[in-house]
């Protein structure tokens, strides 16, 4: 029986370019051009994703993984490689991504939702549901600058999780606000992601979320793929090989 792929990812290079430390002064009256630094985050990965599994990603920082997930999300444009998503919807969960600080939040509904493809009609149906699941009050008609990050947080979320995609990225927010909030939106994601049609892919880097919530695992390293395979396995594998490195 064929499988069906959900992801594929191919030979993807994602670099970032940034100006070297240099003296403006010095630059102004000797005419030195400013140089430029890449650092090159993904290094032609390659990796698929079959539909309704979830996979997490783990790593160090600076390994790639959030450089990864929004490049699935289309935010990055890889600079080698291609990445196919098979005609499914997208989203990304991961807080500071989206809003405009200026408009409402009523109104960052509508422009978050037509962003993931919906269309005016869809986000209105489901308008509502999404401002009773955040929660804020009245805060939802004011500018969302006007915002505690908890608040920004609560409404990122209901807006991913009653917005539901094919495939959902989510970047390390699996628990957010307050106590009660962290159990409702834990309830919820949990609820999300044991739909068997749904392709999910989780960043964290608490190991005992990757290991009781995901299918299959990617270790990425400094852009590379050290390991891919069962949580168990690769987990062990990555606790061993940071425990030697503190060592």
């Amino acid at each position: 029986m064929k499988k069906d792929i959900a992801i594929t990812v191919d030979n993807l290079h994602i670099s970032y370019r940034g100006l070297k430390k240099f003296s403006i002064k010095r630059s102004l009256f000797k005419g030195k051009k400013s140089s430029v630094e890449v650092f090159e985050a993904v290094k032609g990965i390659s990796f698929t994703i079959e539909k309704g599994k979830i996979l997490g990603f783990i790593g160090k920082n600076g390994s790639g993984k959030s450089t990864t997930l929004r490049a699935l999300a289309g935010i990055f444009s890889p600079d080698e490689g291609r990445i196919d998503l098979h005609g499914n919807s997208v989203s990304l969960l991961s807080i500071g991504v989206g809003f405009q600080p200026k408009l409402t939040g009523q109104e960052n509904i509508y422009l978050a939702g037509m962003l993931l493809g919906f269309s005016e009609k869809q986000i209105r149906e489901k308008e509502k549901e999404i401002i009773a699941f955040a929660d804020i009050g009245d805060f939802i008609y004011k500018p969302v600058k006007t915002y505690s990050s908890g608040m920004y947080s609560k409404l990122a979320f209901a807006i991913t999780a009653i917005l539901e995609t094919d495939i959902m990225l989510i970047d390390e927010v699996l628990s957010v606000g307050d106590a009660a909030f962290k159990e409702k939106s834990y309830n919820k994601m949990r609820e999300l992601i044991s739909d068997a049609n749904r392709t999910v892919v989780i960043v964290s880097h608490s190991l005992s979320t990757i290991k009781e919530l995901c299918d299959e695992v990617l270790w990425l390293h400094e852009g590379n793929i050290k390991k891919i395979g069962k949580p168990e396995e690769v987990i062990e594998e990555y606790e061993e090989y940071m425990a030697a490195k503190k060592g």
